[in-house]
């Protein structure tokens, strides 16, 4: 049966951002932690070893493939941040154009520096996203 690598754990979310080597990433860690936390209204939790996500929804595929997921989060990668939101919403589509300096990746976003991005369209998006996957996925 398959089992679910990243999972929401007790690990501590202050203790994983002072394990970020750059004090420049920490620093922007820091604004992404309080920045989500305000957003959401949810609080930080790791998910897996380097993920941090704030909030929860369960979902399960048509194929039958179901687990668990944070709503939102973000994680502090070697080269880039990547920032965790909903897919398939066609209404992130409008913010992404608005958001700054990223790049996309299959199901996530890539930015180098909270600077590059605009924060209040960075806090539109995670608001559409959690909005989105709680209407696509009601507990």
């Amino acid at each position: 049966m398959y089992q679910q690598k990243t999972r929401e754990n007790d690990d501590s979310v202050l203790a994983f951002i002072e394990q970020v080597e750059k004090p420049t990433k920490r620093a922007d860690a820091y604004k992404l932690l309080e920045i989500f936390a305000e957003t959401t209204g949810y609080q930080a939790k790791m998910w897996g070893k380097s993920i941090v996500g704030f909030g929860a929804y369960h979902y399960k595929y048509e194929s039958g493939h179901e687990g668990d997921a944070p709503l939102v989060g973000f994680s502090p990668r070697k080269q880039t941040f990547t920032v965790y939101v909903a897919t398939g919403d066609i209404k992130r589509e409008d913010l992404l154009q608005k958001l700054g300096k990223y790049k996309m990746g299959k199901g996530c976003i890539y930015i180098n520096k909270v600077d590059d991005i605009d924060v209040e369209v960075l806090k539109a998006l995670l608001r559409q996203s959690v909005r989105f996957l709680q209407e696509t996925y009601p507990s």
